[in-house]
């Protein structure tokens, strides 16, 4: 018997699994090397966000039967009246002309009433899932945003110890960090501002609204530039730094020399 061939993923579209799991890891590894830090707490509340988005994205796409149902009946209405315009209009029916006008204004009439109520209620539907999907760009935008303030104030200089023209009346940073460790902040940052995008991806990954596609473009522009500021500052950390090596604790054992290993 052929052992079952595993299923193959797809990278056509984007897997609302795959980028919980992904910022799930992220958490981990801030978890590790800051375990009390502000970016922690960010990287949890993202991956309930995360969490909860494909929930929602079933609640932005779920089509509600009863307003396609009054939908049926409204054009059931329009079609109603349309047909019997004929019927009205026949000899013995009306006696004059202008019987037949007032008989076919009230016909057209009543038509373009229901016909604008039926136009509202179908628009109805895709307003609610723009403004659903909105609410939850909003978040994304915040969240982005958070992300940028923890960033901000991690200034290579003043955290290395190396800004030697800050004021004693400046208060100074609550701690410093190591090259390393701040390289590794920064470089998280930028992560968790690259997943923030790819949560806002999968709202309209299948959508055709061009208004929403560009407010997601729009958060898109927005982590890609607050990106740029970190890896500004890890250009800086680099250039002030030749030779970046991870702290003691993360490089591999060494045997001293004149040793012979047994």
């Amino acid at each position: 018997m052929a052992n079952a061939t595993p299923a193959r993923r797809s990278y056509r579209r984007i897997d609302p699994a795959a980028v919980h799991e992904t910022i799930a890891k992220l958490e981990a590894r801030i978890a590790a090397h800051f375990p009390e830090s502000g970016l922690r707490r960010v990287a949890q509340d993202l991956i309930d966000v995360s969490r909860d988005t494909p929930q929602r994205i079933r609640l932005i796409r779920r089509r509600s039967i009863v307003r396609r149902m009054l939908a049926w009946l409204l054009s059931a209405l329009i079609i109603a009246i349309l047909v019997t315009i004929p019927l009205m209009l026949r000899p013995g029916k009306v006696d004059t002309l202008a019987e037949a006008i007032n008989v076919l204004e009230a016909a057209l009439s009543a038509a373009f009433f229901i016909g604008a109520s039926l136009i509202f209620l179908l628009t109805w539907e895709t307003r609610m899932r723009h403004q659903r999907t909105m609410d939850a760009v909003h978040e994304l935008r915040a969240l982005a945003h958070v992300v940028d303030m923890h960033q901000l104030t991690k200034d290579p200089p003043m955290l290395l110890g190396e800004d030697l023209t800050i004021s004693k009346h400046v208060t100074p940073p609550q701690r410093t960090y190591t090259p390393f460790e701040l390289q590794r902040y920064l470089d998280y940052c930028s992560e968790m501002l690259a997943l923030i995008s790819k949560i806002g991806v999968l709202y309209v990954q299948d959508s055709t609204d061009g208004a929403t596609i560009a407010v997601v473009d729009e958060i898109e522009d927005l982590t890609s530039a607050l990106s740029r500021k970190c890896w500004q500052k890890i250009m800086v950390i680099q250039r002030s730094i030749p030779t970046l090596a991870p702290p003691p604790s993360l490089e591999p054992a060494r045997i001293p020399p004149h040793t012979v290993a047994t």
